[in-house]
């Protein structure tokens, strides 16, 4: 294969490639290699006409055929985000380890008259509890394959899937009357759910940060995967229902006594807690943390949705406590602590692939227990 120029397309690229060449037409797909191989080489800003140029055609007088790849021809970025899934987990999760994907939204900075669908939200990057900014943008979330890169020595996230978000303005002003608006966690619940269809026979653990802890994400993608997000410390936690007895009369009850809250027991001495050693606590080596665990049934007004619980506190007190919550009740209560790495929303923290390691591991009955990986050879390496 040839670029406009007369250039060799290299045979490694166009074997790496070759996968996602039945999607696109050839004409298309010749286009589209030569903006694969511009995007690798260019540094800075990723667009089409940087990719051009460091390829040299930007001066060629058809290369508005280049543009139209991403803005005009006909092809099928599901499929791709399907092919591109299939691959990474083929190549990075054996296939008795369940599958860890992680959910996020990021902020496109983006201004312009044609940029219709941009709106004003919060930027996590810049903002804290006592100062709030505001950024202008694209809002798109993303799905990443959250494997344990053995050559790295850390997990890595690799993106298949991103949709767009628009804001709700948007949606008022040019959806009117067609469709409800969708909040982020309906689009949450919709890429969850295509990301579980995917791979039907696979076990797929989906880790998210505070923005997915909603009760009626939880309890729609439940019966598809194991959801881990962050838990308010002031959650309203209740016993499960007790048993109907004979005899009584009315509507059974739907949940039980309410549980003291997190920040309750966080205050109370006499909670009992478990010591865990953690390596690589975000980015500190190894680390002795406390938690305690539990099973609730996570109630608010008409939603309710029955989860285990995991409180962390730091014995330095350098860190400030947090809580995280799991939909799989009979997961090891290690595995909520070992995935708030993600759901925490830090990039340094214990490796989110340790809770599909955890999961199916009994808790065991010792008071301190060690938080790491064993050692294994990735699929990937030995190809």
């Amino acid at each position: 294969m040839r670029d406009a120029s007369g250039r060799d397309i290299p045979s490694r690229l166009a074997e790496w490639m070759q996968p996602f060449r039945y999607t696109f037409t050839a004409p298309t797909w010749h286009h589209v290699m030569v903006l694969v191989m511009g995007a690798i080489l260019v540094p800075g800003r990723r667009t089409v006409a940087s990719a051009l140029r460091v390829m040299g055609l930007d001066q060629i007088p058809h290369f508005t055929n280049y543009h139209r790849v991403l803005n005009r021809n006909k092809w099928s970025a599901r499929w791709l985000a399907r092919r591109l899934f299939s691959r990474l987990v083929a190549a990075f999760v054996p296939s008795e380890e369940p599958v860890v994907i992680g959910l996020d939204d990021t902020i496109e900075r983006r201004w312009g008259a044609r940029i219709k669908k941009r709106g004003i939200y919060r930027d996590p990057v810049r903002s804290s509890h006592g100062h709030f900014v505001k950024a202008s943008g694209l809002r798109w979330l993303s799905v990443m394959l959250l494997p344990e890169i053995r050559w790295a020595g850390r997990c890595r996230a690799l993106p298949f899937l991103t949709v767009l978000a628009p804001s709700q303005r948007y949606w008022d002003e040019h959806k009117q009357g067609q469709r409800q608006y969708k909040k982020l966690t309906d689009w949450a619940r919709q890429i969850l759910i295509q990301a579980a269809l995917w791979l039907p026979d696979r076990r797929i653990i989906g880790v998210g940060d505070a923005s997915f802890a909603s009760i009626d994400l939880l309890n729609d993608v439940r019966p598809w995967l194991t959801m881990i997000t962050r838990l308010r410390l002031d959650a309203a936690l209740h016993k499960p229902p007790p048993r109907r007895r004979s005899g009584m009369v009315g509507r059974p009850p739907v949940v039980g006594k309410r549980m003291p809250s997190l920040k309750q027991r966080l205050a109370n001495r006499k909670t009992r807690w478990s010591r865990l050693l953690v390596t690589g606590w975000y980015g500190r080596g190894e680390r002795m943390v406390e938690i305690v665990s539990g099973t609730a049934i996570w109630n608010h007004p008409g939603h309710r949705v029955p989860i285990r619980y995991v409180l962390v506190r730091d014995p330095a007190g350098e860190l400030e406590p947090q809580a995280f919550l799991c939909t799989d009740l009979d997961a090891d209560p290690l595995v909520t602590s070992s995935a708030g790495s993600f759901a925490a929303g830090r990039s340094k923290s214990p490796s989110p692939r340790f809770a599909a390691i955890s999961a199916s591991r009994p808790s065991g009955n010792r008071q301190t227990r060690r938080l790491t990986e064993p050692h294994r050879s990735c699929s990937a390496c030995s190809r």
